[in-house]
């Protein structure tokens, strides 16, 4: 009989603590391992709840992974969530998670807040003849679930908040980190912004589940899930810029050029705006400790070789005091002390304090030699022997300083240097005597005005110039003029090499006409030369196509 007794108390008490165990609590639903641990005062998050409380399994189901009911829970295929922060976040500071929704393709949220069907978009499926693919207004409407207390509310039992527009949210999002949850109304997208100055510090992970409306329940649609870093460093980037510096991602510059160094601070929710920011330059050539509260700073190189950057970000930030801790109980004593009144630690709640927080920076910077600078000294136009209408020689004497380029560039440009005319880049080889000293010559189609780039360049570095170049119209020679004119070139020269010819002759010996003479051969391989002269002013070709004359010695 006592034994029976027994038995019947363990069944009494099974029973009494089966509704407890079957019910759902968040952390069962939210996350394949229990979090509760991390519940501690001081983890606490402002307006977040604890994973323990349970789940209305009921109106919110719960699909494990692999449930052939997720096939089915999003008409034409599947939603994807997409799960952002702006982590790294210094402690004290706000971070800010946004879930974006991708559906389907060929399907929107309207501004009403349902999902249809983009217009003139072909899926694997064809064309809907419907326009919804969800039509949650006409749902809404019909007065299904304006009973309060029914299906508007939260997983957790807790009613939505009847901000304006809220029945045109149709998802309800569910955020999870260190065991606690938030609750959120919203729609295609959702935003929920978390205080981390009870965020312990490294690396968490927050987990986001995602529920559609359904007639009088939620249907689950997604999950993801993201980690986020919380540190007590502040997250420092540094941006580097010299001017004629090649390559600005491999850490090379060049000696004798000012590097220009930009600190950014990754700061999105704004903690350090009030905060006093100072910043501790070394080089690593021994120039010394740079300090300054401006975050640019230009700093020169005067020897190559490699060198180590460091610096280190300083920020004084304001805020209200922490609460004293507990004294111990003073000894007892009979004796009167003068000093027990200033000893008291006395604080007023409206009393500011000021905390220190660090950033650290380090990179390894390589300085070379290279192209300091260039300049253009003289520009000139070449002289052909017959003018062309539709195109002129210049040629640019270029002067640089530093190392001796081995190619030269330029873009033939309109007068504002945006629309581009030309490109030629070509390699110097000409022998410049270890003088930077080169004489560019470039063709220019037609009369105007041009802007010029003309860049030389090496291994490691581009040296740009620029300049407006005038080219004047030219008069179109007529062909029947050019003609004549060599004619009369040619003719003249025969007449007078005749008559010198004749002027000997006869000095020497009576006039006789002697035909296939020497002189007449030498006369008609003359008369034959400067007939071929004329001949090669009208021949196509016969001026250089190529604006880049390697050929001639000194002239690129």
């Amino acid at each position: 009989m006592e034994c029976f007794s027994c038995f019947l108390g363990l069944l009494l008490l099974l029973a009494a603590r089966l509704p407890l165990d079957a019910a759902k609590r968040f952390h069962d639903v939210l996350s394949n391992e229990r979090t509760s641990g991390y519940m501690r005062e001081y983890n606490q998050l402002n307006g977040w709840s604890s994973d323990e409380n349970e789940w209305n399994e009921k109106l919110y189901p719960v699909w494990k992974r692999g449930d052939s009911r997720w096939k089915n829970s999003w008409k034409g295929g599947h939603v994807q969530a997409i799960l952002t922060s702006d982590s790294p976040a210094l402690v004290g500071s706000t971070i800010t998670f946004v879930v974006n929704l991708v559906f389907p393709r060929c399907q929107t949220e309207d501004v009403s807040g349902n999902i249809v069907y983009e217009k003139n978009c072909r899926n694997d499926t064809g064309p809907s003849s419907d326009q919804y693919v969800y039509n949650w207004t006409e749902e809404v409407d019909s007065g299904n679930g304006n009973s309060p207390g029914h299906q508007n509310v939260f997983p957790d039992g807790k009613p939505f908040p009847h901000h304006p527009g809220w029945k045109r949210w149709n998802f309800v999002y569910v955020f999870h980190t260190l065991g606690q949850y938030f609750q959120k109304l919203g729609r295609g997208s959702a935003r929920v912004s978390v205080n981390t100055a009870n965020v312990p510090l490294g690396p968490q992970l927050m987990e986001v589940t995602v529920y559609r409306r359904h007639r009088r329940a939620y249907v689950p649609i997604a999950k993801v899930k993201d980690v986020y870093v919380v540190t007590d460093h502040i997250p420092v980037f540094v941006t580097m810029y010299q001017k004629n510096d090649r390559n600005l991602s491999d850490e090379t510059f060049l000696r004798d050029l000012p590097i220009m160094f930009t600190v950014l601070i990754h700061d999105p929710s704004h903690f350090l705006n009030e905060s006093a920011i100072y910043y501790k330059w070394n080089f690593g050539d021994n120039t010394g400790l740079f300090v300054s509260n401006n975050p640019t700073l230009n700093h020169t190189y005067v020897l190559n070789g490699t060198f180590n950057l460091n610096l280190t970000v300083q920020a004084v930030v304001p805020g209200p005091c922490p609460s004293p801790s507990p004294k111990p109980p003073k000894p007892t004593s009979f004796l009167p002390s003068a000093s027990d009144n200033p000893l008291e630690l006395r604080e007023s709640p409206d009393e500011m304090c000021q905390i220190y927080r660090y950033g650290y920076f380090k990179a390894t910077i390589t300085i070379v030699e290279g192209i300091l600078e260039v300049n253009i000294v003289q520009m000139t136009d070449v002289l052909m022997p017959v003018p062309q209408p539709d195109n002129s020689l210049m040629d640019f004497v270029v002067t640089c300083q530093g190392t001796i380029p081995t190619e030269v560039c330029t873009i033939v440009s309109d007068p504002t240097c945006q629309l581009a005319h030309s490109t030629v880049c070509d390699p110097v080889d000409v022998d410049v005597a270890g003088m930077c000293l080169l004489t560019v010559r470039r063709a220019f189609t037609g009369s105007g005005t041009y802007c010029v780039n003309l860049t030389l360049g090496d291994d490691t570095s581009l040296a740009l110039t620029s300049t407006l170049v005038s080219v004047p119209a030219r008069d179109p020679p007529s062909p029947l003029r050019m003609a004549n004119g060599a004619l009369v070139s040619v003719g003249c020269l025969a007449i007078s090499v005749t008559a010198i010819t004749l002027l000997v002759y006869k000095k020497r010996k009576g006039y006789k006409l002697i035909e296939n003479s020497t002189g007449i051969v030498v006369k008609g391989n003359g008369l034959g030369v400067s007939l071929n002269r004329a001949k090669a002013m009208f021949r196509p070709g016969y001026q250089e196509k190529d604006p880049l004359l390697n050929h001639q010695p000194g002239i690129l």
